[in-house]
């Protein structure tokens, strides 16, 4: 989003497998310790605003820039209903299906694989069915597309292919050959690197935490 409305903007990696997540700064900024998340120095009233989930911040700089995110109410409701589609469904259940066939025990995952990967199929026809008769989910491209595409791209580490599902591969390498697409996926941030996830101690950072 921030490609594509042209906006300036310096990442700040934060290492999760070392816990960087839970520092104060970090959590002021997103008390859910989660990335994404966003400081923005020129906030509405002039003075900087932090703002976390991927949704809410995608609707920020629609409003900021007006872009991808419709002024009309009746346009911006369908671009709303898919963009918290994507946040309540296609995410969720996609990380779920990531992690259990990548990184839960060999007696955990035949249950679980089946279970979330059935459900992403479900997720993936419902968006196969959107597309058959238009180009995007909403209509015009919308941030509602770049919520979703991060998710799709990735479908074959997921253990998916899109052979059957021909308009949802149309709209992805539709998405994917836009410059400023190009330009997002394309960014490597050093701190990215691959970690051991079998470390007792990294999974404990990542898996282990609690809220007590």
């Amino acid at each position: 989003m921030l490609e594509e409305c042209g906006l300036r903007y310096r990442v700040i990696p934060v290492n999760i497998a070392a816990g960087e997540q839970f520092t104060p700064a970090f959590l002021a900024i997103s008390p859910n310790n989660r990335i994404p998340a966003i400081v923005d120095p020129d906030g509405p009233d002039g003075r900087p605003i932090a703002l976390f989930e991927s949704g809410a911040i995608l609707q920020y700089l629609g409003r900021k820039t007006r872009r991808f995110y419709p002024a009309d109410e009746r346009r911006r409701v369908l671009v709303d209903q898919w963009l918290f589609w994507q946040m309540a469904n296609l995410g969720p259940k996609a990380g779920e299906a990531n992690h259990f066939r990548h990184y839960a025990a060999a007696e955990q995952q035949h249950y679980a694989t089946t279970r979330f990967g059935n459900e992403l199929n479900r997720l993936f026809g419902v968006m196969n069915a959107r597309l058959a008769n238009r180009a995007f989910l909403a209509g015009a491209y919308s941030i509602a597309d770049i919520a979703c595409v991060g998710w799709v791209r990735l479908c074959a580490r997921r253990g998916f292919e899109l052979g059957e599902f021909g308009h949802l591969r149309r709209w992805l390498d539709t998405v994917q050959a836009r410059p400023a697409v190009k330009r997002g996926i394309g960014l490597r941030v050093e701190a990215a690197r691959a970690v051991d996830v079998n470390d007792p101690k990294v999974w404990a950072v990542l898996f282990g935490r609690t809220g007590t």
